[in-house]
């Protein structure tokens, strides 16, 4: 349950440079994104055309933490050969990397705001570049495995610490806005993204290369953050850890992902799937329970707490869920039911990525005008919509009348969506706390794309297998299936959007301009 809270802080004009350095209590809020009169330097540097660069680092940075969780998956199948990996131990080429990543963002959010975003988006892209590499290079199952959790545990440093720095350079409300939508451009369309470059590094290079490729990439962006991203000071240099709420919040996310990985391949019912969702819910609230009664808690429940906010992030939650699915069934249709190559089906995703960077320009020149709670009913009425399109999927379809409108229609949705959510996710959030609200963030859209991928793979391995008929309709009914569980979905993600998203465009305004003037 949502309980609306009000936020007390005191305003100032500092950079973020300068303010950092406070407490949570007196910190300013980074909320002034609709601030027309904002001053140039509340954007965070004396040069504001150095930021748009710097943005430019943090996109790239943040486009190999997201395309490496799909570039694999087209791969896979020969890195299994090379490495002699059993069917029974593929799973862990995937989650290896989500249990890690998942688990540990919000502490690596917590960590950004500790010891510096800039210097925890060093240290993330660093260790990426060589666990990448380290995986790109394995040997066998077991070097496999473990460079790809390494890559999990960097990752978790650097997202939150990239989306944090975007909320702390950005304030103006345009510019805000802009470079929202390129965050989410990035976000939503790395993954498909990821499948396109698998194929193609696959198909004309090697497996190894969907992971090297990281290496040179994560090194450039390391070079230019060191030139580009104003150096910050720790928001909360000097105070405790909350490592009781560490362990639990990290054990318990840790075992809800496993959980949803269980359900996928020992089933729902087995006593392993559910031994940890029970070990998931005692740890998570255990954790509230500290976090309500800590001085120094390590998530601060004010920050989901505020109903606006909590609904971004259970819209966060909920619309991974039939994005990603769309993505995996999509995947077995073009390459197993059509027959096409691994590079052939990764292009037929292409319109997916250009349509929803179109979509989030779109809504970064949309929210200041119309604020964020129009583009969150859009988008989920779009995107339902175009996955009950696809739901109609049979044996005679073809890509152009009957794939290709669904996927400019959910990408239209998804671009929407997710420039206004993460602006709502960031409304009205401490300076100090900037970190681990990005990494909140993070955090539902990971554990949303895990139950997307467990729950839609059970239920259209029940549809596969209660279906009368040839192999071919047989798995295209499953998919539709799947389809048609997507579109409910995104009717949830509306549901939640007409509830809880009350904030609006002149309300922003005027609490920008309150900042700007104290």
């Amino acid at each position: 349950m949502l309980v609306t809270t009000t936020d007390s802080t005191d305003v100032s004009g500092d950079p973020p440079a300068a303010v950092d350095s406070l407490t949570a209590s007196d910190s300013p809020t980074i909320s002034t994104a609709y601030a027309d009169s904002a001053p140039a330097a509340q954007s965070g540097d004396a040069h504001p055309r150095r930021r748009w660069w710097a943005l430019a680092v943090i996109a790239l940075a943040q486009l190999i933490v997201v395309l490496d969780a799909t570039i694999i998956t087209i791969a896979l199948p020969y890195a299994q050969n090379d490495l002699h990996i059993s069917d029974a131990n593929r799973q862990w080429s995937l989650t290896a990397y989500t249990l890690l990543f998942g688990s540990l963002l919000l502490l690596g959010g917590r960590l950004a705001d500790h010891l510096g975003r800039r210097r925890m988006f060093l240290i993330g892209l660093a260790g990426f570049a060589v666990s990448s590499a380290f995986a790109g290079l394995a040997w066998n199952s077991v070097s496999f495995f473990a460079g790809r959790a390494l890559q999990g545990v960097f990752a978790a440093m650097l997202a939150p610490a990239a989306l944090a720095l975007i909320a702390v350079m950005f304030t103006e409300h345009r510019d805000r806005a802009r470079a929202l939508a390129v965050y989410a451009a990035v976000s939503g369309a790395g993954a498909a993204i990821g499948l396109i470059a698998g194929g193609a590094l696959t198909e004309y290079l090697s497996w190894r290369w969907t992971l090297l490729i990281n290496t040179p990439i994560a090194l450039i962006a390391a070079a230019g953050a060191l030139y580009l991203v104003t150096r910050d000071r720790a928001a909360l240099r000097g105070r405790g850890y909350d490592l009781p709420g560490v362990v639990t919040v990290t054990g318990g996310l840790f075992a809800l992902v496993y959980a949803f990985t269980r359900a996928e391949s020992a089933g729902w019912g087995a006593a392993s799937t559910i031994g940890f969702f029970v070990l998931a819910g005692v740890l998570l609230s255990a954790f509230v329970t500290i976090e309500a009664r800590t001085a120094d808690p390590m998530l601060p429940l004010r920050i989901p707490g505020d109903i606006n906010r909590g609904g971004a992030y259970l819209v966060s939650l909920i619309v991974p869920i039939p994005m990603f699915a769309m993505f995996m069934f999509l995947s077995y249709y073009f390459q197993n039911t059509l027959g096409h190559k691994p590079l052939e089906a990764g292009l037929l995703f292409l319109p997916f990525p250009i349509a929803l960077v179109f979509s989030a320009g779109l809504a970064s020149s949309l929210l200041p005008r119309i604020g964020p709670r129009p583009l969150m009913i859009a988008g989920p009425i779009i995107g339902a919509l175009s996955l009950l399109y696809l739901a109609q999927l049979d044996v005679d379809s073809t890509w152009v009348a009957d794939i290709l409108p669904a996927e400019v229609g959910v990408a239209v949705g998804m671009g929407l969506v997710f420039v206004a959510m993460q602006s709502v996710g960031l409304h009205r959030i401490d300076v100090a706390d900037a970190g681990v609200g990005s990494a909140l963030i993070n955090t539902t859209q990971q554990v949303g794309g895990s139950i997307g991928l467990a729950l839609l793979s059970t239920i259209a391995a029940s549809a596969l297998a209660d279906y009368v008929g040839d192999g071919k309709a047989a798995a295209i009914h499953s998919y539709d299936v799947a389809f048609y569980w997507g579109a409910g979905f995104m009717a949830l993600a509306l549901l939640v959007s007409v509830l809880t998203i009350r904030v609006g465009r002149d309300e922003m305004r005027e609490e920008a301009s309150a900042v700007a003037v104290g």
